[in-house]
C-alpha cells in the first residue's frame, strides 16, 4: 500500500488536465516560425486584428425546385438578416444580401423584385454573383467571422446555425467549412472511440486469458494501460494545449488534433501489453513452478526488469528524436509517447504492477472451474521440461609443441 496509493495519486494527478482536452485541426501557427505560411499568418493577424478570419459557408439545398423560384428569395433575405444578427458575425455574403446606394442593404421588396426578372437582364456584377453561389438545386450562402476557425466561439456558430433556430430558408441547410468539418471530425471520432475500446479490450482480455489461466491478471493489465496511456495524455494536455514549456519546445500552443490520440492509443496500447506479455509470462513460469506469489513476482520482475527498462530506453530515445521536429504536430506525437513509455516502463511495470500483485496474492490466478478447465484442456499456455543435464563435452588434448625454425635455418 505505502507504494501503490502514492503512485496512484501521482498518475492521477498527472492525467488530470486530459479533463480538459480539447480537440481542434491544425493551424498555420503549429508550423515553425520561420515557415513561410506561419509568417503570412502572423502577419495577417498583427496588421488586421479582428478581421474575418474565417469563413463558414452554408448551402441551402432545393432537391426539387428553383433555388431562386417561388418564394425562395424572400425566405432566404430573411434568413441571411439572422445569420448576419448572429454574434461575432462580421457579414453575411449572399444573393439575398445586397447593398443599396447608401450601402444599406437593399429592402426585400426591391430583392425579390430584381430576381424576378430574367437572369440575362440582371447587371453583370450581379450574374457574376449568381454564376458562383447559386447551382441548379443550391444556394451557396458565405457567413464570415473574426473568431478563429478553431476557437470555442465558432465552434458555437455552427452549431447555432446547425440548430435551425432561425427564419426557415426554404431548403435544406447544411454547414462546412474548417470549423464545420472539425466539429463533424471529432464528433465522428467520439462515436467511435466506444466500439473501437471495447474490440481492443476484449480481445486483449482473450488473448492474455488463453496466455495466463486467469480472469483477474488480464483486466488488471487492461487497466493499468488505461492509467499509464491517461497519464500520458495529461502530460500532453499540459504541455501543448496548455502551453507550460511552450518557451523550451519552441512552439504556439493550441488544441490538440485528433490524430494524436488516436495514434498513440494504437501505439501505446500495444508496447504496454507487449511489456506485460514479458512480465506475467516470467511469473506466471515461476508461480507454475514454486506456487507461490510472493516469490513468482519477485522472480519475475527480477528476470525481466532490465530488459524491459533497456527496450523502453531505446523506445524513449526514438520517440524523443520526433520530439525535435519543427512541426508541432510530430513534436506532440513523438514526446507523447516518449513520456507514456517512460511512465509505463519504469512506474507501472516495476512498481505499481508489483504492489498489486502481492496484495492480491494468490487471487491473481484464479479462474473459475469451467474456465480452468477449458484453460487445461486447450492447452495453451507455455510447457517447461526439466531434462537431465548433458555431459559435459571431454576437453581437447593439447597440441605439441612446435620447434620455431628461423628464416637464416631454413
Amino acid at each position: 500500500w505505502r507504494v501503490l496509493l502514492p503512485l496512484l495519486a501521482i498518475l492521477l494527478a498527472v492525467g488530470s488536465p486530459f479533463l480538459n482536452l480539447r480537440l481542434g485541426l491544425t493551424e498555420p501557427s503549429a508550423l515553425p516560425e520561420s515557415s513561410e505560411a506561419r509568417q503570412g499568418w502572423d502577419l495577417l493577424t498583427t496588421q488586421f486584428p479582428g478581421g474575418e478570419n474565417t469563413t463558414i459557408t452554408v448551402i441551402v439545398n432545393y432537391p426539387a425546385g428553383n433555388p431562386l423560384g417561388g418564394d425562395h428569395v424572400a425566405r432566404l433575405y430573411d434568413y441571411s438578416q439572422w445569420l448576419t444578427a448572429l454574434p461575432n458575425v462580421s457579414r453575411v455574403n449572399s444573393i439575398a444580401a445586397l447593398p443599396g446606394p447608401d450601402g444599406k442593404p437593399l429592402p426585400k421588396e426591391q430583392v425579390t423584385a430584381l430576381y424576378s426578372q430574367p437572369a440575362a437582364q440582371l447587371p453583370a456584377e450581379l450574374q457574376a454573383q449568381l454564376h458562383q453561389s447559386v447551382g441548379a438545386h443550391i444556394v451557396s450562402l458565405s457567413v464570415l467571422t473574426p473568431l478563429t476557425a478553431d476557437s470555442d466561439g465558432a465552434h458555437a456558430l455552427v452549431r447555432a446555425i446547425r440548430a435551425s433556430g432561425g427564419p426557415n430558408p426554404g431548403g435544406e441547410v447544411l454547414v462546412t467549412g474548417d470549423t464545420a468539418t472539425t466539429i463533424d471530425q471529432v464528433t465522428a471520432m467520439t462515436r467511435d472511440t466506444v466500439p473501437a475500446a471495447i474490440f481492443i479490450i476484449v480481445a486483449t482480455y482473450v488473448v492474455l486469458f488463453l496466455l495466463l489461466g486467469s480472469v483477474v491478471l488480464p483486466l488488471k493489465a487492461v487497466l493499468m494501460n488505461f492509467l499509464s496511456i491517461t497519464a500520458s495524455y495529461g502530460a500532453l494536455v499540459w504541455i501543448f494545449q496548455e502551453g507550460h514549456l511552450s518557451n523550451l519546445l519552441q512552439f504556439t500552443p493550441h488544441s490538440i488534433d485528433p490524430l494524436i490520440p488516436v495514434l498513440m492509443f494504437c501505439i501505446l496500447f500495444g508496447l504496454s501489453m507487449d511489456y506485460e506479455v514479458l512480465l506475467l509470462s516470467r511469473m506466471k513460469e515461476e508461480y507454475d513452478r514454486t506456487g507461490a506469489n510472493r516469490i513468482a513476482v519477485a522472480e519475475g520482475l527480477e528476470q525481466t526488469g532490465r530488459l524491459i527498462t533497456s527496450a523502453a530506453a531505446i523506445m524513449i530515445f526514438v520517440f524523443g528524436g520526433f520530439a525535435l521536429a519543427q512541426v508541432t504536430l510530430i513534436k506532440a506525437i513523438g514526446l507523447g509517447m516518449a513520456i507514456a513509455v517512460a511512465v509505463d516502463a519504469l512506474v507501472v511495470r516495476t512498481l505499481v504492477i508489483p504492489a498489486t500483485m502481492r496484495l492480491l496474492g494468490d487471487w491473481n490466478w484464479w479462474a473459475p472451474a469451467p474456465l480452468a478447465r477449458l484453460y487445461r484442456r486447450l492447452g495453451l499456455a507455455e510447457r517447461h521440461t526439466t531434462e537431465p543435464a548433458a555431459p559435459p563435452l571431454p576437453e581437447p588434448a593439447p597440441e605439441p609443441e612446435r620447434e620455431l625454425v628461423g628464416v637464416g635455418d631454413r
